[in-house]
């Protein structure tokens, strides 16, 4: 069965995932760098802790079996959160032995925050932000115990955390809004702009997908070349305007005979490619006449005039026609042009009548 775009899409998100997935590295590297700097610049005597010493190890191996391990290889989404975890934990236990909530370090929560944003969305960037107000309360309970959890407590941690669920909301509407426009423009570089239909360009790609798909599994599929006949003579005669009109009926013709499954492009000017899948000789060719007819049965109005479309189509199938894609999509277009002799009109010319 030929892949969905949207499962296309799933497939390049995945994969962006998986990037970010290897780049998170960096961002725990660079969490540490700025811990150790500051600790070591703003308190040695802290900085030489056992304790302190043996949160900063652990984190360093955490980063080194996620970054050469790697763990949950399989599974990014579970990568990604346990990591974003690990940040947070490895930040709370700094923050316990390094002054507390009112250290400047309470400030690196926002890599995690960001982190969840950029890779996993709003609801992973709101969940770390809940998150993080419990490990903000949590370091200042286990810094000052209950009793410093009061009214200033809570008025203090309102005008720190807000920054950081406004910087959570505006990452996450960001990021929404580039894959939605990323979206766009991947839908928009796969069609043809007149039609709608898929381009030649991701016809080839999934099409290959098709004939990988049916060589494994031994089935057949074909292909139909579809041509509009006497379109160049329709343009010069009644100009561009209604030529176009004539190839979006024609589309829309085909849209409507062909199955969800099916691939409709637009190959040319004036030419159309399917692939039918799962389509032996029998069926292609009762299609290609459904298409002969179809379209003939379809007319353009021009200068108060009827314009009968016409239509030649040649259909091949794998593997009867080739073994390889290139091989039967070349049958069908000289399948096409024998029907196009065939079945050309007496005079060559386009068939109008008065309304």
């Amino acid at each position: 069965m030929t892949r969905d775009p949207i499962e296309r899409s799933l497939e390049i998100e995945q994969a962006q995932l998986r990037g970010f997935a290897r780049s998170i590295a960096e961002v725990e590297w660079l969490l540490l760098i700025l811990v150790v700097l500051y600790l070591f610049i703003g308190n040695p005597s802290l900085a030489r802790s056992p304790s302190v010493l043996g949160v900063l190890l652990g984190f360093a191996a955490f980063v080194l079996l996620f970054r050469y391990a790697r763990p949950f290889a399989s599974n990014v989404n579970m990568k990604l959160g346990i990591e974003i975890l690990a940040m947070l934990a490895f930040l709370t236990a700094v923050l316990v032995f390094a002054g507390g909530v009112a250290s400047p370090l309470v400030n690196l929560y926002l890599l995690p925050i960001v982190t969840a944003a950029l890779a996993l969305g709003t609801r992973a960037s709101a969940l770390v932000m809940i998150l993080v107000c419990g490990c903000y309360t949590l370091v200042e309970w286990l810094t000052l115990g209950s009793v410093g959890l009061d009214t200033p407590f809570v008025l203090a941690a309102v005008g720190v955390l807000a920054p950081f669920a406004l910087v959570a909301f505006c990452t996450s509407l960001l990021v929404d809004n580039i894959n939605t426009a990323k979206s766009r423009i991947r839908a928009l570089s796969d069609r043809d702009e007149l039609t709608g239909l898929y381009n030649l360009r991701a016809f080839s790609r999934l099409a290959e997908h098709e004939h990988d798909a049916a060589n494994r599994a031994g089935r057949s599929y074909s292909v139909l070349m579809v041509d509009i006949e006497h379109l160049k003579e329709l343009n010069d005669t009644y100009g561009h305007d209604a030529g176009n009109r004539a190839v979006k009926l024609v589309a829309d013709a085909l849209t409507r005979l062909t199955r969800s499954t099916d691939l409709v492009a637009r190959y040319g000017g004036d030419e159309f490619v399917l692939l039918l899948s799962s389509a032996d000789k029998v069926v292609a060719e009762e299609v290609a006449q459904r298409i002969r007819n179809v379209v003939f049965s379809t007319t353009l109005e021009v200068d108060v005039k009827m314009v009968r479309i016409k239509a030649n189509v040649g259909a091949a199938t794998f593997p009867d026609n080739g073994n390889a894609l290139q091989v039967v999509v070349a049958a069908a277009d000289r399948l096409m042009y024998k029907d196009k002799e065939l079945r050309d009109s007496p005079k060559g010319k386009l068939i109008v009548t008065k309304l």
